[in-house]
């Protein structure tokens, strides 16, 4: 039995300090949320040898194997090396396990390998910002949806990333049946009106939910090529003063919402509370204590915004205060 616990080091390996002093529980990643049958069983196989043959699927799309004893922590890291390698997950020293539990999950909607209303593949996205940032201990929470539906509830995250489609209009296959102006009026933002037995578009109402795109009965309206995203940032729940996303930027493209979470990671490292436990404290608090035009410049240092993209001057949060 295990009897000098370092808990530190125990959290930092992705392991759990439980409410039973010398039991823990291993922290599976399972980035973009997508996985094969094969990592199912061996998640299965680890849990029934070292666990009670228990698992928890966590609200972030990976699991935890539940009632692992400590005196197998090292065995546990040996033996979850194929697993590590087969979700890809970045990881310095084979054999030592996770190097890291800081940056969570990142989460991601199924996206447009299965959805009509997504934009563009989440599970590709989030697995590439995956590669970036960890293994990191800096406690942020990435999210990807691939349409303003929002299914996986980016706005509860420090950065969420919405799909955006830049609706393209064909006059000439417009048969004037209407359908497009009265779906947008019913589940959408009402950017959609009929002219001249013609359809106008209102750009800064449209949140390009491409719900005319899936109605035209006649390919009047398609998608833009070209993948947009809308980036909302500093949501959270918690203790202090949780609360919603708010948009920082619309119509970004791809590089630029890249850059963007890597220079976010910087300001982090830059202007964290020295003095926060385990390094624990959500982007969005350092955000209120140094200003958003601090944070603002940070993120933009060095971003190519495509002509098409809209950035708020300022960003503003309300919440629940508890004080």
């Amino acid at each position: 039995m295990i009897r000098d616990l370092d808990t530190g080091k125990v959290m930092k390996n992705a392991f759990r300090i439980t409410k039973n002093k010398y039991i823990t529980a291993l922290r599976v990643r399972i980035p973009g949320g997508a996985l094969s049958a094969e990592t199912l069983k061996m998640v299965a196989d680890i849990a029934n040898k070292y666990g009670d043959g228990s698992v928890h699927m966590t609200t972030r799309q990976g699991f935890e194997i539940l009632n692992i004893p400590m005196e197998y922590m090292e065995e546990v890291n040996k033996a979850i090396q194929p697993l590590i390698d087969k979700t890809k997950i970045n990881q310095p020293i084979e054999g030592e396990g996770y190097p890291a539990a800081g940056t969570r999950n990142i989460a991601a909607c199924i996206g447009n390998k299965v959805c009509p209303k997504a934009q563009y593949n989440t599970t590709d996205f989030a697995r590439k910002i995956e590669n970036i940032v960890y293994p990191n201990h800096l406690h942020v929470k990435i999210a990807f949806t691939g349409c303003p539906n929002d299914c996986i509830k980016s706005r509860i995250h420090d950065i969420g990333v919405i799909g955006m489609c830049l609706p393209e209009y064909n006059s000439y296959r417009c048969i004037s049946c209407g359908a497009c102006v009265k779906k947008c009026k019913q589940v959408s933002t009402n950017a959609l009106k009929g002219v001249n037995y013609k359809v106008v578009r209102d750009h800064d109402k449209c949140i390009g939910c491409g719900e005319c795109v899936l109605v035209c009965p006649n390919n009047a309206w398609t998608r833009n090529p070209k993948k947009y995203f809308r980036v909302c940032i500093m949501g959270r729940t918690g203790k202090k003063n949780p609360r919603i996303a708010q948009d920082f930027i619309k119509w970004a493209d791809e590089d630029s919402v890249t850059k963007i979470i890597e220079n976010t990671y910087k300001f982090t490292e830059e202007y964290i509370d020295p003095n926060a436990p385990m390094r624990k404290e959500h982007i969005g608090y350092i955000v209120d204590r140094m200003g958003f035009k601090l944070y603002k410049n940070y993120a933009l240092e060095g971003v190519k915004l495509p002509d098409i993209a809209e950035v708020k001057d300022f960003v503003y949060w309300d919440g629940i205060h508890y004080r």
